[in-house]
């Protein structure tokens, strides 16, 4: 599009997280008009850690915003994914490290780090706070948003990233709900110093046990490590309670180290969470309105994909605009450059788990993998 045409842009973004503010830089640098409508009253990200990945890091340093991201994380050079007893099985350097002029590592990040490094390099007023939405309307070249709170906003461009229960996905696009995996994420942030010696370096490492994974990704800008157990469990409650007794019986047969953190952690600051993506949603986009990360194509973490692929959609999105004619043309073009990818992407990290180890908790269920798509 035309300079002037993207600077008499107005665009609303729904929802704060990666997606959103991700977004909003990368539309901000075209000279748009940009507003972020956050229904919580503060920001406040929960959980652990995540790896972003070199071109994650690449669209950071391409918005001037890699200094910012930097200075908050630690940056890795491999994975490495050990049996339960700490048996290497295989350890690989992150891709994509020379893929560019600079090399570039995958970077370590606590999540709610990552939130504020993004948006401090936001300007002034772009987030207003305290709007949840209540209805999205398209009108062909326009959405209308109804907020709560009585605030109703126009736009030429409504940028729905509002997670895996996105109002904008649900009005606009797709009914679809949820999707629980069989399992269940306990994450937390505890001290290096409390790993008795499992994290020497920066380093991300996934120990497998049956129906069990444990992550350690160390964030040594802060002297923490992201503590993260992630087990089969047929219970569906979203944000069922955390127990000791319950976290230890996921980690039998484990290194006697790991079983001896989940013994001295603090289970007030363990956030357990039931595990859900969504299914491939067919359609992301109207001629005014767009879905972007979970809202659109919510994952499970096996692939550490999530936040990655919320950024990339993000560049994605402003690269079309940037280079098609009209709004229009350029959703097309975005959707067409990001489903394939994001499709590809739901379906290997659905992958997690054996038969024999789902059937151990799901008797005569197939793994995720193998089961037709729930809509």
């Amino acid at each position: 599009m035309q300079s002037a045409d993207l600077k008499n842009l107005t665009i609303a973004i729904v929802g704060a997280g990666y997606a959103g503010a991700a977004s909003a830089k990368a539309l901000s640098l075209l000279g748009a008009d940009v507003t972020v409508y956050e229904q919580a009253t503060e920001i406040r990200e929960v959980g652990a850690g995540i790896g972003l990945r070199p071109s994650s890091m690449q669209r950071f340093r391409e918005w001037g915003t890699f200094d910012a991201i930097a200075q908050v994380s630690s940056p890795s050079d491999y994975f490495e994914i050990l049996t339960a007893t700490g048996q290497p099985i295989m350890k690989e350097d992150w891709p994509g490290m020379d893929d560019y002029e600079v090399k570039t590592h995958t970077h370590l990040i606590h999540r709610g780090d990552f939130i504020d490094a993004l948006l401090s390099v936001l300007p002034d007023g772009m987030v207003e706070l305290g709007h949840k939405l209540e209805t999205a309307e398209d009108r062909g070249d326009k959405t209308v948003l109804t907020f709560t709170n009585g605030t109703v906003v126009e736009a030429d461009l409504v940028v729905g990233a509002d997670g895996i229960k996105s109002v904008v996905r649900q009005q606009l696009f797709s009914d679809q709900q949820p999707v629980f995996s069989g399992e269940h994420a306990y994450r937390a942030v505890i001290s290096a110093d409390a790993t008795h010696g499992l994290t020497t370096d920066d380093n991300l490492r996934m120990y497998i046990g049956k129906g069990t994974k444990v992550y350690f990704l160390p964030l040594r800008h802060r002297n923490d490590v992201s503590f993260d157990v992630t087990a089969l469990c047929p219970d569906s409650t979203w944000s069922p309670e955390a127990t000791r007794e319950n976290l230890l019986a996921t980690l039998e047969g484990f290194d006697e180290r790991i079983v001896q953190i989940a013994r001295e952690i603090d289970m007030n600051t363990v956030n357990l969470r039931a595990v859900y993506d969504i299914d491939p949603v067919d359609t992301w986009h109207s001629d005014s309105a767009v879905l972007v990360g979970d809202a659109a194509h919510s994952m499970l973490h096996h692939q550490g994909q999530g936040a990655n692929s919320a950024i990339l959609d993000a560049g994605a999105l402003a690269d079309a605009l940037r280079d098609a004619d009209t709004v229009a043309a350029a959703l097309a073009d975005f959707q067409a450059t990001r489903k394939p990818v994001t499709d590809e992407l739901q379906r290997i990290s659905r992958q997690g788990w054996s038969e024999d180890e789902v059937n151990d908790v799901f008797p005569g269920q197939k793994p995720a993998s193998q089961q037709p798509a729930t809509h």
